[in-house]
């Protein structure tokens, strides 16, 4: 189990990296383009994807970083530094956004002509490169991994942005309307701050321990109650790591019964869990009458 999620996480960081290094990329050669074609927003955009690149590249770091074994002062590992860096990318989102709305209201107030065909050119660019990066990391495993969802909004924001572009160059090359790049823009910048708060929203209920959302307690409970041995159980307790390695903890007790083999309960138990996506289950089981029996942890 620990061996194929350890395969998901040296994915991600292999996906993550691939963006680092097509957003880094793309910001100069997308810099040059700006200059040759005279567009603001496309220059402006330069810097916006390589603060993208920049905190890919924190978020490739962490990724690592949380891959790490546990430590004496760190019992569970480093998983949840997936988390800090969620939340940062989080925030350097929402100050993208800031920044295209500025740049959009801008371009109302003092609008210039641009080379329309060679803005079609880089937006075809970079949707290509921008497209596919966002494609690689999508596809794969870890659905549920925070760090990953905010790189993956990172690279959303920007094939959107290219696509505003894209409509754009299009729409000024035939009418010579240059506001629509700013209405664009606007929307996508209202798309992307949703996205990124919502984001925020689910690093922070993992912080604060929340059930998991693909975690159905009423459904386990009921798997509990119905494993014949069982009398009762108290102490349920679920959360998770980092979106993806969820833990549980409960306190089982069984009927009265001269078995000393209590395995059968344990593993039954176990399987409940497993079926609930709990990775890293601590079961404790004892006699209704009696002192605990068997706890694992």
């Amino acid at each position: 189990m620990s061996g194929h999620h350890h395969h998901h996480h040296e994915s991600n960081s292999k996906g993550m990296a691939l963006a680092f290094f097509m957003n880094l990329g793309f910001s100069i050669i997308e810099l040059i383009g700006g200059f040759l074609t005279n567009s603001t927003a496309i220059i402006a955009d330069s810097f916006h994807d390589f603060m993208d690149a920049v905190a890919i590249g924190i978020a490739v770091l962490f990724e690592k970083l949380s891959n790490r074994k546990r430590t004496e002062k760190f019992s569970y590992g480093f998983r949840r530094f997936n988390l800090l860096s969620a939340f940062g990318l989080s925030i350097f989102l929402i100050i993208g956004v800031g920044v295209m709305i500025y740049s959009a209201v801008n371009s109302f107030i003092h609008p210039e002509p641009v080379q329309s065909i060679g803005m079609l050119g880089l937006s075809i660019l970079g949707l290509t490169v921008n497209g596919f990066a966002f494609l690689k990391i999508r596809h794969e495993e870890d659905t549920h991994n925070v760090n990953k969802r905010a790189v993956m909004l990172h690279l959303l924001e920007d094939v959107l942005g290219w696509i505003a572009v894209f409509i754009g160059s299009i729409i000024i090359y035939f009418t010579h309307w240059y506001w629509i790049d700013g209405v664009l823009a606007i929307g996508i910048a209202l798309f992307i701050s949703y996205n990124a708060i919502d984001n925020i929203i689910q690093t922070f209920k993992i912080m604060l321990q929340y059930i998991p959302d693909d975690v159905d307690a009423k459904q386990l409970e009921a798997d509990l109650k119905s494993i014949e041995s069982i009398e009762d159980f108290h102490d349920l307790h679920i959360w998770t790591m980092d979106g993806n390695y969820h833990i549980a903890s409960v306190h089982v007790i069984i009927k009265p019964t001269d078995i000393k083999d209590y395995t059968p309960i344990y593993q039954a138990v176990q399987e409940v869990m497993s079926k609930h996506h709990i990775i890293h289950p601590t079961i404790q089981i004892e006699h209704s009458d009696t002192e605990c029996i068997l706890e694992n942890c």
